[in-house]
């Protein structure tokens, strides 16, 4: 699978728009991808693209020193295939080069594949906001990466 990685613009909006809701009961609005791309200075916005079709996405907010990550998602076609181990990697290292030395995330309770792949990266559990999710109720579990150190397209 030939993979490009790159940021998100207007233009892809609508496809992400779509890729969310496949990912998650409850999606962003396609305001919120708009507002992110255009008045968020914070935001930072990337898809992966794959035979023309936008196959990931990932929205984080650099916050002083720290990435955010917003939301990230693979189609459900292509899920475990490494794409979001490698969007994520590429949206770190960038976030690294402009300042961040640390990351935060919160991840769904049930979510444990997502979690797995946080804690390849180095993101240890620091909390839980209980029923922080309003479909469900569901916990969110908050992860921290405390050192944004990049080896071989990985953090350690």
């Amino acid at each position: 699978m030939n993979l490009n990685i790159r940021r998100m613009t207007l233009e892809n909006v609508p496809s992400v728009v779509e890729l969310d809701k496949l990912s998650f009961s409850l999606p962003w609005p396609e305001r919120s991808f708009r507002y992110e791309l255009t008045e968020n200075p914070a935001s930072r916005g990337w898809v992966v693209e794959s035979d023309g079709r936008i196959v990931a996405m990932l929205v984080a907010w650099l916050m002083v020193d720290e990435a955010h990550i917003a939301t990230i998602s693979t189609h459900p076609d292509v899920r475990r295939q490494g794409i979001a181990k490698k969007l994520l990697a590429h949206a770190l290292q960038y976030m690294k080069s402009e300042g961040a030395v640390s990351s935060f995330l919160e991840v769904r309770a049930g979510n444990i594949a997502a979690q797995e792949m946080y804690r390849k990266f180095g993101y240890k559990v620091s909390g839980r906001r209980k029923r922080y999710y309003k479909d469900n109720d569901e916990d969110a579990i908050l992860m921290m990466l405390e050192s944004l150190r990049i080896n071989s397209g990985e953090t350690q």
